[in-house]
């Protein structure tokens, strides 16, 4: 197979400046450094263009357009094609290229076509492109089907919860509300100094917010371990705790929670709640259900962080125990069904990545 760089393959150039201020309620999708970020009265591209994110935490990101968008100096675009490439061919190659990787560490993260245009890609004939295409397009629909399933049973749980209980927030049954203070043992988790070795190890997992900002319901395995010596330095959640993301790079992911099923150790991003006597599950389809409200109450408006005082003094609805034990019987079915479909959805996972890898290695 024949390899090119992607200065050879193709010219980029940056999009067009449109400040949100700027921005006339339209139909005309406005492309930014993740996707849409609005819409305007106005376009500048009548056909799809391919977009990669240049600043920010979603650099390297890359879109397709559709026809008639803005495309923002946010992100960067394939101005002209100097060899013969299929788009649909081209937007799997840059995706495989993790591009956020040749990103400056300097300062706000960004990508320029300096700093990526010596990137080798390959080139294959026109015809094997397509066949590519194809092939992954057809592994991708079965991977998408999953997750279009799993999103039904998590709207399901909620209609569930809201079915039963309302609004957390708005609480139009009138349920008694309590402080997270009241309803729990709240910490902060922190981090053993790095400096002795010895803290860390293979003994209880050190949990970080990425085990917390996924679609499953429990915490995923750390990739990182404390020794029992860096056990008596950090905080302990035991199972049964939920863990919640309350310091982030996005304000986004803030709020975002799990249940430990072991126990664990965690960082200082995360706040832990031990119910008194709350259903677990009750309580943490609550924080899923109140994650909006929760967000409101981090103090830093770009990114975002919520501290253990703030944290504490959210309420929560407190409905009797009965009720709350009877939604996790319920929930517990939707929950099975679940995980099927996320073994499901990781096996198609798999068997993409396994595709995309042959593909841009000569062996699809």
């Amino acid at each position: 197979m024949e390899i090119t760089t992607i200065g050879q393959a193709f010219k980029l150039k940056s999009g067009t400046q449109l400040s949100a201020k700027n921005m006339q309620k339209g139909i005309y999708p406005v492309f930014g450094g993740n996707g849409i970020n609005g819409y305007h009265n106005e376009y500048i591209f009548e056909e799809p263009m391919i977009v990669i994110g240049r600043v920010g935490a979603y650099c390297g990101n890359v879109h397709r357009t559709k026809h008639k968008s803005w495309i923002t100096d946010n992100a960067l675009y394939i101005d002209k094609h100097l060899l013969e490439y299929d788009d649909d061919y081209l937007i799997y190659l840059l995706r495989n290229l993790k591009l956020n990787q040749y990103a400056s560490q300097s300062g706000q993260p960004l990508i320029s076509f300096g700093r990526i245009k010596d990137v080798k890609i390959p080139f294959p004939p026109l015809p094997d492109q397509k066949r590519i295409a194809a092939i992954l397009d057809e592994a991708d629909k079965l991977r998408q089907l999953d997750k279009q399933l799993l999103e039904k049973y998590y709207k399901l749980a909620q209609s569930l919860f809201l079915d039963m209980f309302g609004d957390p927030v708005v609480n139009p049954k009138g349920w008694e509300k309590k402080k997270l203070n009241d309803l729990g043992k709240i910490q902060t988790g922190n981090t053993p100094p790095r400096a002795k070795k010895e803290n860390y190890g293979t003994f209880i997992e050190w949990i970080k917010t990425n085990n917390i900002n996924t679609p499953f319901d429990y915490l995923t395995t750390a990739e990182e371990f404390l020794s029992k010596e860096g056990l008596t330095k950090g905080r302990l959640a035991h199972s049964g705790s939920i863990l919640v993301t309350c310091i982030a790079g996005s304000k986004s992911v803030i709020g975002n929670a799990a249940i430990a099923n072991r126990d664990v150790t965690f960082n200082q991003q995360i706040n832990a709640i031990s119910p008194n006597n709350d259903n677990v599950k009750f309580l943490y389809h609550q924080f899923k259900n109140a994650k909006g409200y929760i967000q409101t109450f981090s103090t830093n408006s770009m990114k975002g962080m919520i501290n253990k005082t703030a944290f504490g003094s959210i309420n929560f609805i407190v409905p009797p125990i009965e009720l709350q034990n009877q939604f996790a019987e319920r929930i517990a079915a939707i929950e099975a069904q679940k995980a099927q479909v996320q073994t499901t959805l990781a096996n198609s996972n798999n068997l993409f990545d396994s595709l995309l890898q042959k593909a841009f290695k000569g062996a699809l």
